[in-house]
């Protein structure tokens, strides 16, 4: 079973994280077009089922979710989906360093890329799911647990 986070159980954390205000993944889905929800949805299924392990922190400050193997977003996750207009964004933050063979990242970020996923087809995709494992990988490897 994958952690979630609680307002409660993160509240000693908070106070070294960001000032972005905590939610729910429903909360985060409330705010996803309703087009979009259910991709935002698949995605959060594929990821903890590569990683049911994976501490998720929603930041409704941030309109975004992070998962990752703890709750600080730029050292202990690996990944974030973030929900735009028509699409939603799933992110890695070490993506530079992640092998993309189908060439689905974007961006021009030092560390962080994206893929933009408009379906759930997408969502479900052989690349999206290598992205997933790579980054989970990275992040334990680099933080050794």
């Amino acid at each position: 079973m994958y952690h979630l986070f609680t307002i409660a159980a993160i509240s000693e954390v908070a106070s070294v994280m960001s000032k972005a205000k905590l939610g729910t993944f429903k909360d985060l889905v409330d705010l996803t077009a309703p087009e979009l929800r259910p991709v935002i949805k698949r995605l959060r299924e594929v990821i903890v089922g590569i990683d049911p392990e994976a501490c998720e922190v929603v930041r409704l400050g941030d309109r975004g979710a992070t998962y990752g193997v703890g709750p600080r977003k730029m050292t202990e996750g690996y990944a974030y989906l973030i929900p735009h207009k028509s699409s939603i964004n799933l992110g890695f933050y070490q993506g530079v360093s992640l092998p993309d063979p189908k060439s689905l990242l974007e961006g021009t970020g030092v560390k962080m890329r994206h893929v933009k996923i408009r379906t759930v087809k997408e969502a479900e995709a052989a690349g999206v799911r290598a992205l997933i494992k790579s980054a989970m990988k990275e992040r334990r490897t680099a933080l050794k647990c």
